[in-house]
């Protein structure tokens, strides 16, 4: 009798362990998918905000290389109006 009553409660020990032990899976679960979406979104705007800066930065030097052109460009055309008017 003593040994199905302590099959009994160790039966039912273990059950309950089972049931609290999946709560804390889940509760983990649910914590490592939150801080993982939360890194992943911090990850999306570092990287958005560095391609906004490169851009921004390809653009200008863009900017004063056709600037640089362009003044070439026209110290060369006034070269050939002096050579013409001689």
């Amino acid at each position: 009798m003593k040994k199905i009553i302590l099959s009994l409660a160790i039966a039912t020990l273990l059950f309950s362990c089972k049931e609290e032990t999946k709560e804390k899976v889940k509760e983990a679960t649910t914590a490592v998918t939150t801080e993982v979406k939360e890194t992943a979104d911090s990850v999306k705007v570092k990287a958005e905000a560095k391609l906004d800066t490169v851009k921004v930065k390809a653009e200008d030097k863009v900017k004063n290389i056709v600037k640089t052109g362009a003044e070439k460009v026209e110290e060369g055309a006034k070269k050939v109006k002096e050579s013409v008017k001689k």
